[in-house]
């Protein structure tokens, strides 16, 4: 499957800091996508959606978001190697992933790759909000796990 890059915004540019958080989604399923952005719309602004790795990195880039929402299991490149290169390439974003997985190995995993936050899917409603808000305050956060 072909991805693209679904922009609702230009180039960053300077701005104050009342402006809404800017943010960068990756998901493989498009549905979830739309899900992820309805929750966040209220107090985010989403920069682009994108369905797989490379476009993810491609945007982060382009974009500049101020945090990055990963899907940990993506076809071709995984999140947690997405957020590695992120890191390698300098980038600043907070990253926080976004999972099926409610277990502490993959929470930790997270968390090497550089993740401050991980919330999982099920919870997405409730946490992803407040992972974003924590996230800027420089906290992590970690949806309750099994």
């Amino acid at each position: 499957m072909r991805s693209s890059i679904t922009s609702s915004e230009g180039a960053p540019s300077n701005r104050p800091t009342d402006k809404p958080v800017r943010v960068l989604l990756a998901d493989d399923n498009e549905a979830m996508l739309a899900r992820i952005a309805l929750v966040l719309t209220s107090e985010c602004a989403i920069v682009a959606a994108v369905t797989d790795g490379a476009a993810a990195l491609d945007a982060a880039d382009m974009l500049q978001p101020d945090v990055i929402v990963l899907d940990i299991s993506m076809p071709g490149m995984s999140g947690l190697e997405v957020a590695y290169c992120l890191r390698a390439a300098g980038s600043t974003a907070a990253v926080i992933f976004l999972t099926i997985y409610e277990d502490e190995e993959m929470a930790n995993a997270a968390r090497a790759a550089g993740g401050i936050g991980y919330v999982v899917k099920s919870r997405i409603a409730t946490d992803l909000v407040v992972a974003i808000r924590e996230a800027r305050a420089g906290r992590p956060f970690v949806s309750a796990l099994r």
